[in-house]
């Protein structure tokens, strides 16, 4: 109830309706308290707390805006609250959020048929995530060397795995294997035997390395962590050839670079050849987790039931969202889009590569862009934050941008607007670092050389 102000209350002598009292000490978020004492300490993050989304913007809770040009590190293709992904979710989680896969679902058998619609491919199996298809894929690339002739159980002859120089492919045992990043993988040694790393885009190297103790070669077809570098025509075509004589199986991860992320359904569809198995995750599900394991006939004729399995993937909620998500890719033409505002943010790109002489080159395909810089990126991360721009650094030299599949031509003018502000902002500091702790001549040689 409000009180009625009284006469004598309201003579206040002007000094004191005036005076300004100290601003209350802001309190610390209990939340961030938790995170800090209860978590276990995997990550760097940023103190703020994102709370919700809307299309290609999310809100922290103080109500700040930020224009995501990260997407979820590649997840959230549609933006945030996509309303058709709202819709669906909401209808099935009255209905079943999981059912074991001793049954069938209504939504996985559809979305693996629209999956082997788009990759060409034959046979799907759902996982959790991508680092567990990483896994079920070299399950399946030693089952696939082994001959009827060799004992179960006895290591088989056919066990060695390739994998590219500056991989990443995740964080299980299996993934942090074929992973050349040392940092990823060095402080969990002894991890799985068998691989060996190629060059990047070395046939010369490929060739000494591959022989008939392979039984696969995994290699993003896009490098995604490792700096935004598309494997070669040539390269891709010399692993297919390699592959089929030594009857070894060619894995594409398309983890990051696949499902439309490139302007293409898959990125290895730029090729003539297609691989024995491609890797799908991050985007599929738009936000829930959802992985899978794409592959032909030949391949999937030598599991049988009890081989793999998982408890959660490919529950009815999930499949049902990914398949809706396909479905808007579809309907809604987003790989023109991608297109389309991939070509707009390189144009608007190169032009500022005029104007700072620490870009020192761009890689993109669709919407999946790295800008190498001849000094630190972590400057330039933090200060698109403060300005409500989000962005990352990856490799330390390489900034990141992996925007969802729906941003308009308006945005990409605000992203370069924005993102021009970033890079006057820092180049002072970014001009001093240059002369002192520059990427040097090895590291500039290396970008310039495999781009």
């Amino acid at each position: 109830m409000m009180r009625k102000s009284s006469k004598k209350s309201s003579k206040v002598p002007p000094a004191q309706k005036t005076k300004k009292l100290p601003a209350p000490a802001s309190r610390p978020d209990v939340r961030l308290a938790d995170a800090e004492k209860f978590l276990l300490p995997t990550y760097k993050r940023q103190p703020v707390i994102m709370t919700h989304g809307r299309g290609a913007y999310v809100f922290d809770s103080t109500g700040k805006k930020y224009l995501d040009f990260l997407g979820g590190i590649a997840v959230n293709a549609l933006g945030h609250a996509h309303p058709r992904i709202v819709k669906v979710i909401r209808r099935e989680a009255v209905r079943a959020i999981h059912l074991s896969n001793l049954y069938h679902n209504a939504f996985q058998g559809p979305l693996a048929h629209k999956l082997v619609e788009w990759s060409g491919l034959d046979r799907v199996f759902f996982a959790n995530s991508g680092t567990e298809a990483i896994d079920g894929a070299m399950k399946l690339g030693r089952l696939y060397g082994r001959t009827p002739e060799e004992p179960v159980g006895a290591p088989a002859k056919k066990h060695r795995f390739l994998a590219l120089e500056n991989s990443f492919h995740g964080r299980t045992f299996g993934a942090i294997s074929v992973t050349a990043t040392e940092k990823y993988r060095l402080p969990f040694a002894p991890v799985v035997p068998g691989a060996e790393f190629v060059r990047f885009n070395d046939i010369a190297d490929l060739e000494t390395k591959f022989d008939d103790t392979v039984c696969a070669i995994l290699l993003e077809t896009v490098q995604g962590e490792g700096g935004i570098y598309p494997v070669s025509e040539a390269f891709w075509n010399r692993a297919r050839s390699l592959a089929t004589q030594h009857s070894a199986l060619l894995i594409a991860d398309e983890i990051q670079c696949g499902l439309g992320r490139t302007g293409r359904y898959f990125a290895y569809q730029k090729f003539s050849s297609k691989p024995d198995i491609a890797l799908v995750a991050k985007p599929l599900a738009a936000g829930l987790p959802l992985g899978a394991i794409l592959t032909t006939e030949g391949v999937a004729s030598r599991v049988s039931p009890g081989m793999h399995g998982t408890t959660f993937g490919g529950g009815p909620l999930a499949c049902a969202a990914a398949l809706e998500f396909l479905s808007i890719v579809e309907e809604e033409k987003l790989l023109q889009n991608i297109r389309a505002r991939g070509a707009e943010l390189c144009e608007g790109l190169k032009k500022l590569a005029l104007q700072f002489d620490f870009i020192r080159e761009i890689r993109a395909e669709g919407l999946m862009i790295g800008i190498e810089l001849s000094i630190e990126g972590a400057p330039f991360v933090a200060e698109a934050m403060e300005r409500g721009l989000l962005i990352n650094c990856t490799h330390d030299f390489t900034l990141r941008l992996l925007p969802p599949f729906i941003i308009t031509r308006a945005q990409v003018r605000e992203f370069i607007k924005l993102f021009e502000t970033v890079l006057t902002k820092t180049s002072k500091q970014a001009s001093a670092s240059a002369s002192g702790t520059s990427a040097g001549p090895e590291r500039v040689a290396q970008a310039v050389g495999r781009g």
